[in-house]
Formats: structure tokens, sequence, C-alpha cells
């Protein structure tokens, strides 16, 4: 069985509800963390997860929201004789050096290991237990990727847009997919308003509108701003006005099966 736990939702400014995106892929050997922003020993502990299982980790870029809880994941475990793979683009990978390196979090007295593994783009890779990987970039910033995942047990793929505007390679990508988690930033008045943020990031309306022509079966949602006011009813009525498909409109700290999706009307 897989399961997607959905760690945070939020953009760069978390709320009392929302805290940065993030999320564990849990299939029935591994654990895959997609990106990591602070707290998360806090929350995997909250939702029943020990993070020294955690082996691979997947990093979309290195904007603070997405990288700046990295240091404190790794001094957390320092104690624990097991290693973490850590992916990303070229330029996160060398930056997550850095950055490690900064708490001298890489040195020999620490149990806790870290590889960095740069991944080369557009094409499929190999993850333990037969899970595909491929890499998409995007133009939301110079580091940034998509991941997406193939699983085996249940022939399904994931993509997970990372931080994105609308990108025609990534939509191409969705065509074939099963699950698409993708930002929906703020919904459309926000980037009439800021007509800037159209050059980094996707809202709500367009999402729709996009998931809609690609056939999404089921989309979910997430980086949600905390620095404007709208509600996620907002959200999810934006979406419905041009995508008809299985919409999750996800919370922090939920968990969803791939058998929960499959029985949604």
């Amino acid at each position: 069985m897989l399961e997607l736990i959905v760690l945070g939702t939020g953009g760069a400014t978390a709320t009392a509800g929302r805290d940065n995106t993030s999320f564990l892929i849990k299939t029935e050997r591994e654990r895959f963390l997609i990106d990591c922003p602070g707290g998360i020993i806090h929350k995997l502990k909250k939702v029943g997860e020990e993070p020294q299982e955690i082996a691979y980790l997947f990093l979309t870029h290195i904007h603070p929201d997405h990288i700046y809880g990295l240091p404190s994941f790794v001094h957390s475990l320092q104690l624990e004789a097991k290693e973490l793979f850590i992916y990303g683009s070229a330029e996160t990978v060398a930056f997550a050096a850095k950055l490690l390196d900064l708490f001298e979090l890489r040195q020999p007295r620490l149990k806790y290991r870290t590889s960095l593994l740069p991944l080369e783009t557009g094409k499929e890779q190999d993850l333990p237990g037969g899970v595909k990987l491929k890499a998409i970039p995007t133009p939301h910033h110079s580091s940034s990727l998509a991941f997406r995942f193939t699983f085996p047990s249940s022939r399904e793929s994931w993509l997970f847009s990372g931080d994105t505007p609308p990108h025609p390679p990534l939509w191409e990508e969705a065509r074939s997919v099963d699950v698409l988690i993708h930002e929906a930033s703020a919904p459309k008045r926000f980037f009439e308003l800021y007509p800037q943020l159209r050059q980094v990031h996707t809202d709500a309306y367009e999402l729709g509108r996009l998931a809609a022509q690609a056939q999404i079966p089921c989309l979910i949602p997430c980086h949600f701003f905390g620095e404007v006011d709208f509600s996620l009813q907002e959200i999810a009525a934006e979406v419905r006005a041009n995508y008809g498909g299985k919409l999750i409109i996800p919370h922090d700290l939920e968990r969803w099966t791939d058998l929960m999706i499959k029985k949604m009307a």
C-alpha cells in the first residue's frame, strides 16, 4: 500500500494551521521525504512516523522554506548509525553540502551520515524497492526540480511539482500520472493584484484549467500563501471552475492512501 503523509501545506509564511509544504511518501519498504523545512522531526512524530526510518530526501530547490530544516533534521539524528541519501539538482545538493558544513554536520564523529546525489534530469532512475524516479526542471528557480515517482506495487505515478509557474514540459509529463501534487499558492485575484507572481507561482484557477486540459485523475493543490487572506474553500472553488476530477484539498498532518484515493467519487 502507498501512503501520502502531508507534513505541511503552506508557502514561505506559515500560519497557525499550516506549516511550510513538505510530504512523506510511505511504501511497504521505504520512506521518501520531499523537502525539509523546519519542525520535520516534530511533525513526523505527531503522525506516528520514526524519523530514523527515512533514508531518502528529495529537495525541490534551495529556497529557505524548502530546505532550512535540513541541519536540524541531521543534527537531531546524529547518534543514529544510519545514512540519509539527499537528492536534488546539482545546485541544490551543492547548497545542501554548504549548509550542513556550516554546522559541521558531515564530520566523522557523527554516526548519522549524509550522501549528496545530484540528479540527471529527463531520465528515469531506479530507487530502492523498484521505485522509478524522473526529475523535471522547472523555472521557479535555477535549482528547481519536480519529481515523478512510479511505484511497482500499484503501478501508479505521483508527480510533485514543487514551486513553479505554469510550465508546459511539466504539464506534458503530468498527462500520464495518476496523482498530481501541484502548488496553488493563492486565488487568481492576488495574481491579478501582483502580476509578478505569475513568473514564479501558479494560482488556483490556472491550476484547475491546466489540470482539466491534461485530464489529471487526482489533483492535490498545496503551497498556500500565508501572507494574504483567503480560505481553502476559495481555492477549491477556483479549481472546480474547470476541473471535474478527484480533488483533495489537503490539511497538515493528514494521511492519504492510494486505496482511499481510488475510492473517491
